[in-house]
């Protein structure tokens, strides 16, 4: 029985240290995946997206991607500028 909370605490030990190692690299991703998205939204242009970029807005307009429309798009756009 000691052995599975010896192998518990060490997990956990472990998922805690990786979380912060990688957590880090997770913020510079997400910084960099923001600027691409919004470069492709300007030179997209209008509805509809790629996918891609309609699976962001979605994320970030907290809405599904059938129901965003272009007003919302331009509000986010000028919004983050």
């Amino acid at each position: 029985m000691g052995a599975r909370r010896i192998r518990r605490e060490q997990r956990q030990f472990d998922m805690r240290e990786s979380r912060q190692r990688n957590g880090i690299l997770k913020q510079k991703e997400r910084v960099r995946r923001h600027s691409r998205m919004r470069e492709l939204i300007q030179k997209q242009g209008q509805l509809p997206y790629s996918p891609p970029v309609m699976s962001y807005l979605s994320q970030e307009l907290q809405k599904p991607s059938r129901l965003i429309t272009q007003d919302e798009v331009n509000a986010f756009l000028t919004q983050e500028a």
